[in-house]
């Protein structure tokens, strides 16, 4: 008799690929979502704010910070080395330099990084150490202790080691 192909001996059928290749779908999606769910419980997003409307006006205020600055004629020229930070600030009218200033060193994404100092100078030149600055964009911000003018102003280090911050710009 001749044989026919129910004769013929079936294999298992994980010894067959097309099953396997399949499969490979579908488990490539979930060891996928697996990783996604690890990385988001794992880093924390610190850009999430909850309160817009509190957020909003605050930016409004900053907008008139900064508006105050540009009255007053201030600049500032920075000087940024390798651990320290020298800061000449000027006004048009010499009573509006402040004995000690406000500085933030921001990092734009990593918040850890950030710098918060008061600075004393005299005669506008104020002086300070710094723990070093990674290679990348940095902001710095300037403020009177009171916090009645702002001046910002940014740098891609280690390119740009010295920096002008005029508000009339």
């Amino acid at each position: 008799m001749p044989s026919t192909l129910s004769e013929k001996p079936r294999e298992p059928w994980y010894r067959q690929g097309w099953p396997w290749f399949l499969i490979a779908f579908p488990a490539t999606a979930v060891v996928g979502g697996i990783i996604t769910f690890v990385i988001a419980v794992k880093t924390f997003d610190g850009m999430v704010v909850d309160d817009y409307y509190k957020e909003g006006r605050a930016i409004v205020q900053t907008i008139g910070r900064v508006e105050h600055a540009r009255e007053l004629g201030l600049r500032a020229a920075l000087k940024i080395r390798s651990e320290s930070l020298r800061i000449e600030l000027s006004a048009t009218e010499g009573g509006n330099v402040p004995e000690r200033i406000r500085l933030t060193v921001a990092h734009p994404t990593r918040g850890g990084l950030d710098q918060e100092l008061t600075v004393a100078g005299t005669a506008g030149v104020y002086e300070t150490p710094l723990a070093p600055l990674s290679t990348g964009r940095w902001l710095f911000v300037i403020e009177d202790e009171a916090r009645s003018w702002r001046m910002d102003g940014s740098a891609f280090l280690p390119a740009e080691m010295e920096i002008t911050i005029d508000p009339n710009v």
